[in-house]
């Protein structure tokens, strides 16, 4: 799967980095959201003020081991939203690091 961007955790619980694709590049930040419904995501997905995406722990595997997928739409991307996922990098020291990889096939 290509990656798409990466992410940093920051001490409180959002994550921030960088979206790259072809066409795009932007600083975007996972902010937690207060959930009052299952449906609703972990994360909301911000480029600035825009709202471009939501992000939910994989429902499989621990809240904790860093495996999020997400759902990313804005009009750049087209009619369809973007499936990805969010995977902890190896360990580079005192921050944890994140690969955003795009997955066509849950399109």
């Amino acid at each position: 799967m290509p990656t798409i961007g990466y992410v940093t955790r920051l001490p409180n619980g959002s994550y921030k980095g960088r979206l790259a694709t072809l066409l795009i590049r932007r600083t975007i930040e996972f902010v937690p959201n207060d959930k009052y419904s299952e449906a609703r995501g972990d994360y909301r997905i911000m480029s600035g003020e825009v709202e471009i995406g939501t992000a939910w722990h994989a429902a499989v595997k621990s809240r904790y081991d860093g495996r999020i997928s997400l759902r990313l739409a804005a009009p750049e991307f087209g009619d369809r939203a973007l499936s990805a996922e969010l995977t902890r990098l190896p360990s580079t020291g005192e921050e944890m690091e994140y690969a955003i990889t795009w997955n066509p096939s849950a399109q």
